[in-house]
């Protein structure tokens, strides 16, 4: 008969492991597998979520072209014509044109309040449109930069005064070209980057909510 195998003898500790070392010593084993197994799925799972991620990426079509909002502006001015007894002017303008904004806007400067509509024009610029209510000369100076006037047009039978900054070589923001007029409590002020002739369309479409305030 084999003699029974002796006890081990733990080397840190120079003797062999009673029964409660032992055992203690298989927990601590067991604890450090668990955590590996659990930092090892923790790993898996974000690889996983990052390959899903990866796919959905690769399958979603994509467009090099900037999304461009396109606002319902007669809705919101419908909406907004609840907040003022003088009407807010929508332009019907013809087909290219776009519009990625609508709101009343009030003035920090003089607390005019004045209804606000951005186009994008078929030429890819940009001409706002603002109906200053019973508005005053400083809030026009302050959209237009402060700029100074040079010359008037008439467009169908409205007379605008006009902005025009583009050779100037000065920092004018949006103002590099404005036309303005007034009309009963309403002052108009079309500004932006499009050509003269864009803003004479967007003029020439105004000019009905203009008569109807004369």
């Amino acid at each position: 008969m084999a003699a029974p195998k002796p006890p081990r003898v733990v080397a840190e500790l120079g003797r062999p492991e009673t029964p409660e070392e032992t055992a203690a010593r298989k927990a601590e084993n067991s604890r450090k597998h668990r955590q590996r197994q659990t930092l090892k799925n923790l790993v898996l799972a974000l690889a996983a979520s990052l390959l899903v991620v990866l796919v959905i990426v690769l399958l979603v079509p994509r467009s090099d072209t900037a999304m461009e909002r396109d606002i319902d502006v007669a809705a919101v001015a419908e909406q907004a014509q609840v907040v003022s007894d003088v009407p807010l002017a929508v332009p019907d303008l013809p087909e290219g044109w776009r519009a990625n904004a609508a709101e009343l806007r009030k003035s920090s400067v003089d607390g005019v309040t004045a209804w606000y509509a951005g186009y994008l024009t078929p030429s890819d610029e940009y001409i706002g449109m603002y109906q200053g209510l019973e508005a005053n000369p400083t809030w026009v100076a302050e959209l237009l930069a402060r700029t100074i006037a040079t010359s008037t047009v008439t467009v169908d039978g409205v007379e605008w005064t006009v902005y025009d900054n583009r050779q100037t070589g000065d920092d004018v923001g949006n103002a590099r070209y404005g036309l303005t007029t007034e009309a009963g409590d309403s002052t108009f002020v079309l500004l932006g980057t499009g050509t003269p002739e864009e803003f004479e369309t967007i003029a020439t479409a105004l000019v009905p909510a203009i008569d109807a305030q004369r």
